[in-house]
């Protein structure tokens, strides 16, 4: 049975459909495989199809979960699922299957949703953008020539387009808050540990990493993180507990907020004249709303925070890798990594343990004066990026030069990465589109462990100014 209007519906809308009897979970994945059939080609953004296993799943006895009988997407890195490969994106891993479900996804699996296929994303997650030797480039749905961001660039594009309504992402240094911006979605990166990491919770070691979703809607996102976002046993650093369900916030008035934002930008760090403008036009709507909005950029020193981060990063790396590397049993070829995933392999190596051990001292403190601004201040807001969607290309850590990919990377995505170091959570909203059609995603971050504050604005936020039905050219 054909179901023309699937992409219309968000997941919980879909769940609805189910539960109400008026469509089956096996016909919602039929339509899901008949849209990746037919975008697929275009995207690459689905880069590992489990049809029959998903058939198998919805036919039978499904969790009573918020999102039941739902398609859903994992992206090809982070967490793992029993029986399917993870890649990392990269050809050193292409045969690597996981024996088991990792902890998030038995999560993901309890509300209800069955799970397709696996998602496009770079070589370990390192870049941006969605582009690799691996999987190759990750089309924008918007505009075929442009980046998905990355590196949860696959999860954005299949859920742009219409394919499925919301897909597992994960954010290191803003890889679930770029891709939303770049896709034109909602992008949630949670406080450090609010969604479970274990068993797979060796790259999560110093707090960086979190996964999550990208969807079309805020009540979905509030949904999910209703199921996975709970305490589990053993967790070393538990985030503190939420007052209510998140589907509760939704409903409730953020009040009147506190809102800090940058209203000129820094001649170290120029901002397009069109995203400076949709930032502008923020502003405004939120003083509209009647929130307090004032002038007061971030007060944190980018360059001490990037140089502290810089061995530590490259440690986790290395110490990542040897993990993976123990797996396969034997070390990567010269071809079977990409050069920048080389350079960051050799650094990590070359790395002291009393050069970590200085930048995460370092990075402690850089994170207390990120906290303290927001003692006064509910809500800071900025855009996600400097720019709109790169071409594909820019990017391409194949094709450019590693030191030129992330000296544009760092022009490209200033803002995003000092929110990760203090675990608050932090969500981009599609709030804005250029004048050739292309997302521009504005960033609201709040203080440590506050999802509620950003929840009940990004539904205010998302009544005044509804993107759910902006479509782009690539859809259902």
């Amino acid at each position: 049975m054909s179901f023309p209007e699937y992409s219309e519906y968000d997941g919980l809308g879909l769940a609805d459909l189910v539960r109400k009897r008026e469509v089956s979970a096996a016909e919602l994945v039929e339509a899901a495989i008949e849209r990746i059939e037919q975008h697929n080609g275009a995207l690459n953004a689905v880069v590992f199809k489990a049809y029959d296993e998903a058939r198998k799943t919805a036919t039978g006895s499904l969790p009573d979960g918020p999102f039941r009988g739902v398609p859903f997407l994992v992206k090809d890195h982070d967490v793992a699922v029993g029986g399917w490969p993870t890649t990392h994106g990269s050809r050193f891993l292409r045969d690597n299957i996981e024996p088991e479900d990792s902890g998030l996804v038995r999560r993901f699996r309890e509300s209800g949703v069955v799970l397709v296929g696996k998602t496009n994303a770079p070589e370990y997650g390192i870049t941006g953008t969605t582009e690799g030797a691996f999987l190759g480039a990750c089309c924008n749905p918007w505009n075929l020539e442009h980046s998905t961001g990355g590196s949860s660039g696959g999860s954005s594009a299949a859920v742009a387009a219409g394919i499925v309504p919301l897909a597992h992402a994960a954010d290191g240094l803003g890889s679930i808050r770029i891709p939303a911006a770049c896709c034109g979605l909602v992008g949630l990166k949670t406080t450090r540990d609010r969604n479970p990491d274990l068993p797979d919770g060796y790259d999560y070691a110093y707090g960086l990493v979190v996964s999550n979703v990208v969807s079309r809607t805020v009540r979905d996102s509030a949904a999910m993180l209703d199921v996975t976002g709970k305490p589990e046993p053993g967790s070393p650093y538990p985030a503190p507990p939420k007052e209510r369900p998140y589907m509760e916030e939704i409903t409730r008035s953020p009040g009147r907020l506190r809102i800090a934002w940058p209203a000129e930008s820094s001649s170290r760090r120029p901002v397009d004249p069109q995203v400076q403008a949709a930032l502008e036009q923020t502003a405004d709507l939120l003083r509209r709303l009647g929130h307090e909005v004032i002038d007061r950029p971030l007060d944190v020193d980018y360059r001490a925070l990037n140089a502290a981060h810089g061995p530590i990063g490259n440690a986790n790396f290395a110490a990542g890798m040897r993990r993976l590397i123990e797996r396969v049993g034997r070390e990567p070829e010269p071809h079977e990594l990409e050069y920048l995933t080389w350079a960051s392999l050799r650094g990590g190596r070359e790395v002291t343990g009393e050069q970590v051990m200085w930048g995460l001292q370092e990075l402690r403190m850089l994170n207390r004066r990120t906290l303290m601004f927001f003692e006064d201040v509910d809500v800071y807001l900025c855009p996600v990026m400097t720019a709109l969607p790169p071409p594909l290309g820019y990017l391409d850590p194949v094709a450019v030069r590693a030191r030129e990919v992330n000296q544009r990377q760092g022009a490209l995505y200033p803002y995003t990465a000092p929110f990760n170091f203090s675990g608050q959570p932090s969500i981009s909203l599609p709030l804005a589109w250029s004048a050739e059609g292309l997302p521009i995603g504005m960033m609201f971050t709040s203080r440590y462990a506050d999802e509620a504050t950003l929840f009940r604005l990004a539904a205010q936020l998302e009544k005044e100014r509804p993107w759910k039905d902006r479509r782009p050219p690539i859809w259902n």
